[in-house]
């Protein structure tokens, strides 16, 4: 969190992907459903604005995720539908 406010939602993307640098990855169960709160910050302000975006699990590409991961995150009318583990190409 920071500066007490978490943004859960891109507000401007109905379709499309955004870079992030992954804080956190956190289970949640609603009556049985697991779903993942994505904890991500943008690649040019690290230290900014937190997101989150919440997902099932099989909406994850790539094993491991790791605080500190590059990650990509697809939209789809304004809801995060996949989030993919970069692998750093250098």
């Amino acid at each position: 969190m920071v500066s007490g406010f978490i943004r859960t939602w891109d507000e401007h993307m109905l379709k499309g992907t955004r870079d992030g640098i992954l804080r956190k990855v956190q289970p949640v169960s609603i009556h049985g459903q697991v779903s993942w709160d994505v904890h991500f910050t943008d690649v040019e302000d690290p230290d900014g604005q937190i997101t989150v975006a919440r997902i099932g699990p099989e909406a994850v590409i790539g094993n491991n995720l790791e605080p500190g991961d590059r990650i990509q995150v697809e939209y789809l009318v304004g809801q995060a539908v996949r989030v993919t583990r970069l692998v750093s190409t250098t």
